[in-house]
């Protein structure tokens, strides 16, 4: 997020992009197909539409996001998705790609990155958290609950204090 904002023509709106995604575990077509009719700002509310056939959920936000959110919104002007390009048109999940991976080598990362990688992150920091496998499962969107599961087999503290009452 640095990275973006440091370097970046959209400094702003690339770093709050990273930001949503991660925090909501939102796929690039997730985050690239989300409007501002499903953003509760006052509530601090986000009403996630998941591809893939997943489950939809609406999650709480955080305080940084609703003042990114804000901001973004105050200064890109009237449309109907959050994160725009400089026509004015939604930005694309194959942009965010690109965009993702140029951001990635001028923060100097040792490997190549890609937007997905932000999904994976929310995922094992959450399990690490100690989040449970079935709310981790809601949070993400799985309607499949073995495709949760890669996240807490990780999880290094995932047997502490089995034993404890």
């Amino acid at each position: 997020m640095a990275a973006a904002r440091k370097s970046s023509r959209y400094g702003h709106r690339d770093a709050t992009m990273i930001l949503i995604g991660y925090r909501h575990g939102l796929r690039a077509s997730e985050l690239c197909d989300l409007q501002w009719s499903q953003v509760e700002l006052n509530a601090g509310r986000l009403h996630v539409r998941r591809a893939k056939n997943g489950s939809p959920s609406v999650h709480p936000m955080q305080g940084d996001e609703i003042r990114a959110l804000r901001r973004l919104q105050r200064e890109q002007g009237p449309s109907s998705h959050v994160f725009i390009t400089e026509r004015d048109g939604p930005m694309t999940p194959k942009a965010f790609h690109a965009l993702f991976g140029q951001m990635g080598a001028r923060a100097k990362m040792q490997f190549p990155i890609h937007p997905h990688m932000l999904r994976h992150g929310c995922g094992y920091a959450l399990a690490n958290a100690g989040h449970d496998t079935r709310a981790l499962q809601a949070w993400l969107g799985h309607r499949n609950i073995q495709h949760t599961v890669r996240y807490t087999e990780l999880a290094p503290d995932r047997f502490k204090d089995f034993w404890r009452d």
